[in-house]
């Protein structure tokens, strides 16, 4: 026990060395973020002193760019799974190499997930009521409480199981079976039950006839598995130019062949939805014509939503056809779209047009203010320095070259 105290103790150590160690462009990098987050910080700082009124937040629409950024976001962590399966059920050693980059990424994306909902908040101080253990979260009746539950249980199991990985490969040790797969089976529902149980928390409100549809969930978790691995297909790419890390062609490919398969579906379920509103002309048609025509002169989201169909239509072609999903220039591209597509449909796509028009009839046009912007990036912000740092200790235990033994004089050998 003490050994191993010891060890992890050099663990941390060295993790602290290597973080502050680097070349002009990582510092370059970290300071352009700290100053992001430094604009982010006054930005909270002004909404703290004014209330939410810096915000374009209103009665009419009381969820907005905070929210849509949560909600999207919440896919990008459920990815990971994108890479756990193939690695360790189907044991694909391309993938298995990687896996723990989609970890990490689960890990910083967990983290801003909950830095949205503490910034959307209008008494911080409340915060402590979503603690598990120390709050109230009035579990089983509350969605919301059942969202902090599996947000925060899927924020320890992939830290836990990351440490774990990275700690025994520091020690030049292969992860222990009978610990480690455990935890990866049960990571596997959990990336499904987050997205799902969120869905769910849009479902619970029965005011809201935009959201009440049963097929919200598998949409959540099909557009999921397109944002998130499309964030890792450009990560792997830098992680190859800049690193000594080699990632294979065939990974990027067969992650990008299963983005065009979950993409297709993604569209599938928006097509069903689209012709369920439209054929059956209720008069809860009106928040989709406000997605994708317009009420009136209440047009401002519109060009947004087109903007969104089309580059999830234009990257789906691009990841069904096996000359560019393997060519860079259109794999990248096609990540760009992926992103930018379920980016505004979840997003704002998703948000906006269930509040509008509200539950009196009354259409209000919601556009983030600056200062929800800059709050905004600098949440984003914290995400990449955490994600940075992290992968900046990754990197070296994978490649060997940040073990237990590094900068000790070799041991004799046996005569």
């Amino acid at each position: 026990m003490k050994t191993t105290v010891r060890t992890f103790t050099s663990f941390f150590a060295g993790s602290v060395r290597l973080v502050t160690r680097g070349n002009a462009w990582y510092w370059a990098w970290l300071a352009l973020l700290l100053t992001v987050i430094g604009f982010g910080a006054v930005a909270y700082a002004r909404q703290l002193s004014e209330g939410l009124i810096t915000t374009s937040l209103r009665d009419q629409v009381s969820w907005g760019f905070y929210i849509g950024n949560f909600t999207f976001l919440v896919g990008v962590a459920a990815a990971a799974v994108m890479l756990v399966v193939p690695a360790y059920l189907y044991h694909w050693k391309p993938i298995k190499e990687i896996v723990v980059f989609g970890e990490l990424l689960a890990v910083s994306s967990i983290v801003v997930c909950s830095l949205f909902v503490m910034v959307d908040i209008g008494h911080p101080e409340r915060f402590w009521h979503l603690i598990p253990g120390i709050g109230t979260l009035n579990v089983p009746s509350s969605m919301l409480g059942w969202d902090v539950l599996a947000l925060n249980s899927y924020l320890i199991l992939n830290f836990v199981i990351v440490t774990y990985v990275l700690f025994t490969m520091f020690q030049r040790r292969e992860p222990n079976k009978n610990i480690f797969m455990p935890l990866v089976w049960l990571s596997i529902p959990a990336a499904v039950g987050i997205h799902t149980v969120t869905a769910f928390l849009y479902n619970g409100l029965i005011a809201r006839p935009y959201w009440n549809s049963a097929i919200l969930a598998p949409r959540f978790i099909a557009s999921a598995f397109c944002s998130g691995p499309a964030v890792l297909l450009i990560l792997m790419q830098l992680l190859r130019r800049f690193t000594k890390f080699e990632i294979r062609d065939e990974a990027i490919w067969k992650i990008a062949e299963l983005m065009a398969y979950f993409m297709a579906f993604n569209l599938f379920l928006l097509g069903a939805e689209v012709f369920k509103e439209y054929y059956s002309g209720t008069h809860h048609l009106i928040h989709m014509e406000y997605m994708f025509s317009g009420v009136g002169e209440h047009k401002a989201i519109v060009p947004w939503m087109w903007t969104a169909v089309g580059c999830s239509i234009g990257a789906f072609l691009l990841f069904l056809l096996p000359k560019t999903r393997t060519h860079v220039v259109t794999l990248n591209l096609g990540c760009i779209m992926i992103f930018l597509g379920v980016y505004l449909e979840k997003g704002m796509g998703l948000v906006i047009p269930g509040m509008t028009p509200d539950t009196l009839g009354e259409i209000y046009e919601y556009v983030p203010s600056a200062n929800e912007l800059t709050l905004a990036m600098g949440v984003l912000a914290v995400g990449a320095l955490i994600f940075t740092l992290m992968v900046k200790v990754a990197t070296p235990i994978l490649l060997g070259d940040f073990h237990v033994d590094a900068g000790r004089p070799p041991r004799s050998e046996p005569r």
